[in-house]
This record gives structure tokens, C-alpha cells and sequence, in this order.
């Protein structure tokens, strides 16, 4: 009895771990890709792609609406694509959304693209090239060209190296590798209807029910061996983005970043000049190390760094050692400067705002030119209370008692001790003060 109740138990068991695992074979995961791609979108998508490929997912369906982003957060992306051992779909949607620059290049490393009406992609111009320069020098009348810059040399390295990557993944993927390669060298874009008619895309499907009809009986061709599609019945699982993504997303923001490294600096500087606060330094500390991982994952100028401490230390300079204005003109200009150049990109998503940058050095220089400086001049006042007070103090022996000279000081009478013979009427001058006791010295008048 015990023996048959075991082997129902093992076989309900593994029933419904078969059905499981033919559940999750059916599903498919949906992604989405919105706005500026960095290391918050990129590591959301990798999870994304790896905790499907842990749940047997049948398909994962990135859904794009992105202006572009940093190379370095599209290419941890893309690696991921190649590497999948689930087939991966991009699809621009909804209707009015884009996959201009780097969305680009993710779209061309899927498995498969497909795009919504009113979408467009393309502009993946790296950004850097398609900033404005300067004009060059005109030719000289032989008709001899310049030796190109250092400046251009880059430029061309760069966007040559976009475009073999790019032509790479069209190869790849059995794409438009002419127009691929347009892209990037003229930031040309192409609609929905005009990517699929130029073998840019696979299909045009409004939304995702749509895509999965047409995705069905497709075949794909991964590591792993042929994989053949089938969409007829699926489970849509909308992976969203989990508190770790929408935290590294806050803190990788170049103005949260900024902010957290500046409190970072003001807490531990305030922690220094009054050891023991403890609260000032610990959130200095974590507001610094924060600031830190987000700057290690964005595309910082150290430069920018350095401009801002040497900022901050000039108007330090300027409350401690008044060198009318010089210091704090310079610490500012130090500061906005550093501030300005942080973040070394032209991507508008990845610049600090300037409002934030102007706001916060006007209000560090007033804080360290007036506020600090006014405690530094109170800290260096003459005490008004205490034994301390009396340092320097000038007064007249007033009488002797059992040959004790005494003064008055504050309203009491103290004993002195002088090494010159003291006599009632005398000047003398507090050098020291110990317990009841004053020594002094007598002022020749």
C-alpha cells in the first residue's frame, strides 16, 4: 500500500514538472527597451535574457523605443543576442516609436526585426562624429591635401569601426549590409514599409499578437542547433524592470551621479574639519562610493573630476586665506568648467543639466566664502569665558595679603604669581592660568 502511494507520488510529481516544462516552453518573454540605452538598460536586458533562458522560454521579444545610447551599454547588449540560446526578436513598438543609433544596431543583431507602422530606425551615426567641427584649413593651390589631424584620424577610426561592426551583424543575420553601412556614414533612416522592402527587417506587425503569427513555423538557426518556431499558443510574460534596475537607472543618471559625488565630497570634508561629527562622514562616504560605481559605468571625464575637487578647494582657500575674491573667482570658474565637461559624450540623455551645475557652484561658493568663513573667523575669536578668557588680560595688583600679591578680574579676585617683586599699583599682564592661580608678567609703564 505504502509502495503503491509512493510511486502515484512520483508520478503526480513528475506530471506536473513535465507540464511545467511545457508551459515554459510555450512562453515568451517580453522586454522593453525605452529611452536612452546605458548601464541600467543593459543590465536589465542581460537578466532579462538570462532568467528566460533559466525558465526554458520558448521566444524573448525585446520591444524598442530608444533614441540611442552608449556603445559600450549596445554592445554588452548585443553580446548577450549573439550569445542566446533562445532566439530573440526585436520589435519597434508601438506605433511612433523609433530605433534610431544604437537601437539600430541591437535590431540588426536579433534573430529576428520586425517593426510597427509609423516606427522608423536608423541615425547611427556615432554621436561624436556627427557633433559639429571645426572648418578645415582650405588646400593649398597645388591641389596637395593636408595631412589629416589627430582630430580627423580619430573620427575615421571611429566610424570605420562602427561600420565594420555593423556590416558584421547584417552579414550575420543575412540583412541589408549596404544600407547598414549608410546608416552610419550619412545617419540615414528608412520607415517601416521602407526597411522591409530594403531586407532591413522581417516583418511589419502592429503589435504582438501580430508578430507571433507571422514568427510561427519560422526557423533559426542558434548554437545549440535549428530551432523551429511555434507561436500558435503562447504565454506572454512581461518582464519589467525589478527594484535593482530602477535603482543602478537612478544612480547611473549623470545629475544623480553628480549630486552624489558632490555630497560625497562636502560630507567628508566636513567630517575632517570637525573630526567626531560621524554623521557628516558616513553619508559623505556613501554618497561618494555611490557616485563612484556610477561613474565607473559612464562615460566620465577624469579631467572634468579633478576640475571640480581644484574648484572646491580654491574656495576653501578663499574662506580660509581672503585674497579678495581671486581664489572663489577661480574656484568657480574651476568648478562650472569640471562640471561642464564631466560626462565625455554628446548624448543629451547623458549631460548635466546646466541649470543644476550653475545652481549648485553659486551655491557652493557662497557657502564656502561666507558661511565657512564666518565660522573660521568665529573659531578664531577671543574666548569670552573660561580660563582661557583671561589670556593676555591686563590689570593692576590691587593689594597683598600675607605678602600674596591679588587681582581683580571678571569680578574676582585671583593670586598671582609673578617672577618679578609685585607691588600694590603695578601693571601686569595674564601670560598663563592654572586653577586658582594667574602668572603674570609686569608691564613696565
Amino acid at each position: 500500500m505504502k509502495v503503491s502511494r509512493y510511486i502515484l507520488s512520483i508520478t503526480t510529481a513528475c506530471l506536473l514538472l513535465l507540464a511545467s516544462q511545457s508551459l515554459a516552453t510555450n512562453s515568451v518573454w517580453i522586454l522593453e527597451i525605452k529611452g536612452a540605452i546605458g548601464p541600467a538598460t543593459a543590465d536589465y536586458v542581460v537578466r532579462g535574457i538570462d532568467d528566460a533562458s533559466n525558465a526554458n522560454a520558448h521566444l524573448i521579444v525585446l520591444q524598442i523605443d530608444t533614441p540611442g545610447g552608449l556603445d559600450l551599454s549596445m554592445r554588452v547588449i548585443i553580446k548577450k543576442i549573439l550569445a542566446s540560446k533562445i532566439p530573440v526578436v526585436s520589435h519597434v513598438y508601438p506605433g511612433g516609436s523609433r530605433a534610431a543609433s544604437a537601437g539600430t544596431y541591437i535590431l540588426y543583431a536579433s534573430h529576428f526585426a520586425a517593426m510597427a507602422s509609423a516606427t522608423n530606425l536608423g541615425a547611427a551615426t556615432p554621436v561624436q562624429i556627427a557633433a559639429p567641427t571645426f572648418p578645415t584649413t582650405p588646400q593649398e593651390p597645388d591641389g596637395e591635401s593636408e595631412r589629416p589631424t589627430a582630430k580627423s584620424s580619430m573620427e575615421n577610426k571611429i566610424i570605420n569601426d562602427a561600420v565594420a561592426y555593423i556590416e558584421g551583424l547584417a552579414n550575420l543575420r543575412h540583412r541589408n549590409a549596404e544600407w547598414a553601412a549608410q546608416a552610419v556614414l550619412e545617419g540615414s533612416s528608412l520607415s517601416a514599409k521602407a526597411a522591409l522592402e530594403n531586407n532591413v527587417i522581417d516583418f511589419i506587425a502592429e503589435n504582438t499578437h501580430s508578430l507571433m503569427v507571422q514568427l510561427h513555423d519560422k526557423t533559426i538557426q542558434l548554437e545549440t542547433g535549428e530551432v523551429r518556431l511555434d507561436t500558435r499558443e503562447v504565454e506572454f510574460n512581461n518582464h519589467l524592470p525589478g527594484w535593482r534596475s530602477e535603482f543602478l537607472s537612478a544612480i547611473t543618471n549623470p545629475n544623480v551621479a553628480y549630486i552624489l559625488m558632490l555630497a560625497g565630497l562636502y560630507g567628508l570634508l566636513f567630517e575632517f574639519y570637525n573630526p567626531g561629527a560621524a554623521v557628516p562622514g558616513i553619508i559623505g562616504g556613501i554618497c561618494l562610493l555611490l557616485a563612484l560605481y556610477a561613474f565607473q559605468v559612464l562615460p566620465v571625464s577624469y579631467a572634468g573630476v579633478g576640475l571640480i575637487a581644484l574648484g572646491i578647494m580654491l574656495m576653501v582657500a578663499e574662506a580660509f586665506a581672503p585674497s579678495f575674491g581671486a581664489l572663489g573667482l577661480g574656484g568657480l570658474i574651476s568648478f562650472v568648467v569640471g562640471s561642464i565637461i564631466l560626462m565625455d559624450t554628446q548624448l543629451p540623455a547623458y549631460q548635466i543639466a546646466l541649470p543644476l551645475i550653475f545652481a549648485l557652484a553659486f551655491i557652493s561658493a557662497g557657502f564656502f566664502i561666507m558661511v565657512v568663513g564666518l565660522a573660521i573667523r568665529a573659531r578664531n575669536q577671543k574666548e569670552v569665558s573660561g580660563l582661557a578668557s583671561l589670556i593676555n588680560a591686563h590689570t593692576i595688583v590691587e593689594f597683598s595679603v600675607s605678602g600674596q600679591p591679588m587681582v581683580r578680574l571678571n569680578g574676582e579676585l585671583w593670586q598671582i604669581t609673578c617672577k618679578h617683586e609685585l607691588l600694590p599699583g603695578d601693571h601686569v599682564e595674564v601670560i598663563s592660568a592654572n586653577g586658582v592661580y594667574l602668572t603674570v608678567n609686569k608691564q613696565e609703564r
